[in-house]
């Protein structure tokens, strides 16, 4: 990636800011918290946006998220929208040695949630200081994003029903990506995902006598080379789908070492599916289930098969509001520091489900996911050596002002 040399033009408010925000995620970072249980964080969050001006509407939305409320300039509310930061933290450890890394053991910020958290409080700030806006912004600070389904919990807690707004948009930092760049998918951005979980069943035995057994880990094995056909043989070739069995586990006792003369009466298999697109990711869910089966009437054993009760669809931007992101960020950062329609990754993230329709109420809320630079060389999220890029928070505050006052111009 060549790097531009072209310079953002930040305003004096918000580069004055920057430290104290810097402060705001380093608290953070020192006190993660995991899943929905964010006690601090929502506090914090919540005694922040209070302090602003800005109205905390709920403190306890899909159970430990946070919402305010702001006005522009002339009272207008016809017209709103949404802002959504994650909170939670990683479970596990932090091997940074930072001045200010994780005073809890097991719970480490490796994703940058503590900064994409302080960076939306410092856009609150800003805009409850400027107001130069006409509507409503709503500030959505979601729990458990990390694998809980967080913004699923939010929805069905009746989030876009209280709150009506016009679209939502949502950020995460990425490494590899230099600091004051910015990136935008006009559709297709990242995978659905779903995790699941197999039991083998068979009968135990001798491992001189097979005959005698039915054999958990030959048919774990037969499942493993079928379950890859999948994607080669009942997907269409233009779709991407992936199927990762990430572990094949099998003992005859589980507190030792295994026996080598034993035959195993159970095997687990573990894994994901992931797809670009979610009637792709429903067909795999149908086929791994029926090769399941057939490979359990070939053995003689018995398989079952869980799925993960959180899937996450897959996350496609809408149009109209991935222009208008892209917009902001070429006006702020210039175009050359714009990486727009990028190659789809396959990692997957909840802001998914603000964007698809809601089967309850039938809701469907258009928006658009954007991605901005951690630095060139930091490492990779979920890794145990991984910190925010504290230099990039400047122009996360300045793309969710100029977004705000762009979505919601005055008259």
């Amino acid at each position: 990636m060549q790097v531009s040399t072209e310079a953002a033009v930040l305003s004096t408010e918000i580069e004055a800011m920057t430290a104290e925000v810097t402060e705001w995620r380093r608290d953070l970072h020192r006190h993660p918290e995991i899943g929905y249980d964010l006690p601090r964080t929502s506090k914090f969050v919540a005694d922040k946006l209070s302090s602003f001006g800005v109205e905390v509407v709920e403190t306890a939305m899909g159970r430990s998220g946070v919402v305010g409320r702001l006005s522009g300039r002339e009272g207008d509310n016809s017209a709103a929208i949404m802002i959504r930061a994650d909170m939670d933290a990683l479970p596990m450890d932090e091997e940074t040695g930072l001045p200010y890394a994780s005073a809890t053991q097991g719970h480490f910020h490796g994703c940058g949630h503590d900064g994409h958290t302080a960076c939306l409080l410092g856009a609150a700030k800003h805009l409850a200081e400027t107001r130069n806006f006409s509507g409503t912004v709503y500030f959505c600070f979601q729990p458990a994003e990390e694998g809980g389904a967080g913004a699923k919990a939010m929805i069905d807690d009746g989030l876009f029903e209280r709150y009506p707004v016009k679209a939502i948009f949502g950020a995460h930092n990425w490494p590899t990506m230099p600091v004051g760049w910015m990136g935008c998918s006009t559709g297709r951005m990242l995978a659905a995902s779903q995790e699941f979980y197999i039991r083998i069943f068979g009968k135990g035995g001798h491992a001189a006598r097979p005959h005698e057994a039915r054999d958990p880990i030959v048919a774990g094995s037969d499942l493993v080379t079928t379950l890859q056909g999948i994607v080669s043989r009942t997907c269409d070739p233009v779709e991407t789908a992936v199927v990762s069995i990430t572990s094949f586990v099998s003992r005859s006792n589980e507190w030792g070492e295994p026996a080598t003369n034993v035959l195993p009466e159970r095997a687990r298999l573990t894994g994901t599916l992931r797809a670009l697109s979610n009637t792709t990711m429903a067909q795999m869910k149908r086929d791994l289930r029926a090769r399941a089966r057939a490979v359990a009437q070939a053995h003689r054993v018995r398989i079952e098969v869980e799925m993960d009760d959180k899937p996450y669809p897959a996350l496609i931007n809408s149009r109209r509001e991935a222009g208008m992101a892209a917009r902001v960020m070429k006006d702020l950062v210039g175009a050359k520091r714009c990486v727009i329609d990028p190659p789809p990754a396959m990692g997957s993230e909840d802001f998914a489900y603000y964007l698809i329709r809601d089967k309850r109420t039938g809701i469907r809320v258009p928006g658009c996911f954007v991605t901005f630079g951690n630095g060139l060389n930091c490492p990779m999220l979920h890794n145990p050596r991984y910190d925010f890029n504290d230099e990039a928070i400047p122009y996360v505050i300045a793309f969710w002002s100029r977004l705000t006052e762009k979505a919601l111009k005055s008259a």
